[in-house]
């Protein structure tokens, strides 16, 4: 894989998290609410100015170095499916609700896929100074030092994380019911608005398993090879093959995934 691939990710994710702490806290910030399918304004789906910014930021980047790449980024779309050639793939902050808040648990993630396979990815949390980047075969590091997944082998021991989609409010029974399954059998379960945060923490150690669904492909392409390259295994929450734009993701340091996916099983039936 060409090297300038990776260095441009992190430069991308970087200079978003500049961009992100210039603005972060600001009173006056713009802050608006997506337009939902029908017309309707989604009542918690929100964008800054400054993920616009961001993102204007790294398509220009890659329009001056990689022409001929494609780009599927949250606020100004691009295909949804899978191109034949290179496609970055990049959230400008993952964590918009948090950020729009001014809660510090949000990043930059950016992903280069090929064929729908990311080959590098990095993501870069600018309030903690860190930056979590992966090549295919080359393994995960955390501010340039290799990470692996935890040895957490029973559920009872584990602490997992997971997230809720932006229609949550017409389907709380349904996420409650998984959320609860978890949180009657793991250590812990936690939610932290951020699925890249969440993945680069399964990939650390920090935690030991990851599920969501209804996501896009920006939340997850970088976070899921990240959590490969540090040993961890993902899959769908079906337990089949991974693809980041199938929308939904489990993540986990191995050991966990068949216990995880048994939760899964038996709350969906």
């Amino acid at each position: 894989m060409n090297g300038s691939y990776l260095e441009t990710a992190i430069e991308a994710v970087r200079r978003a998290g500049a961009i992100q702490m210039a603005h972060f806290g600001r009173r006056d910030m713009q802050i608006d609410k997506k337009a939902a399918s029908g017309g309707q304004r989604d009542s918690i789906d929100l964008v800054t100015e400054v993920d616009v910014a961001v993102e204007r930021m790294f398509r220009a980047l890659i329009a001056e170095r990689f022409p001929d790449h494609q780009v599927l980024a949250e606020e100004m779309g691009g295909s949804s499916s899978i191109p034949p050639g290179p496609c970055w793939v990049f959230d400008p902050i993952d964590g918009t609700t948090n950020y729009a808040h001014g809660l510090p648990i949000f990043c930059a993630s950016a992903a280069l896929e090929m064929g729908g396979v990311a080959e590098v990815g990095a993501i870069f949390d600018p309030t903690r100074d860190e930056l979590f980047t992966a090549e295919r075969g080359r393994g995960a590091f955390l501010n340039g030092e290799p990470i692996q997944v935890s040895d957490t082998a029973r559920l009872v021991d584990a602490m997992v994380v997971t997230g809720f989609p932006y229609d949550v409010h017409a389907r709380v029974d349904e996420l409650m019911a998984l959320f609860g399954g978890f949180l009657g059998r793991a250590r812990a379960v936690r939610r932290l608005g951020s699925a890249a945060i969440d993945l680069c923490y399964v990939a650390a150690g920090r935690m030991d398993g990851f599920w969501e669904a209804d996501l896009k492909a920006w939340d997850i392409a970088a976070g899921a090879l990240i959590v490969a390259e540090a040993g961890g295994r993902v899959t769908l929450m079906d337990g089949s093959a991974f693809q980041s734009r199938r929308h939904h993701i489990l993540a986990t340091n191995g050991h966990l995934h068949e216990a995880m996916l048994q939760v899964i099983r038996d709350v969906r039936g």
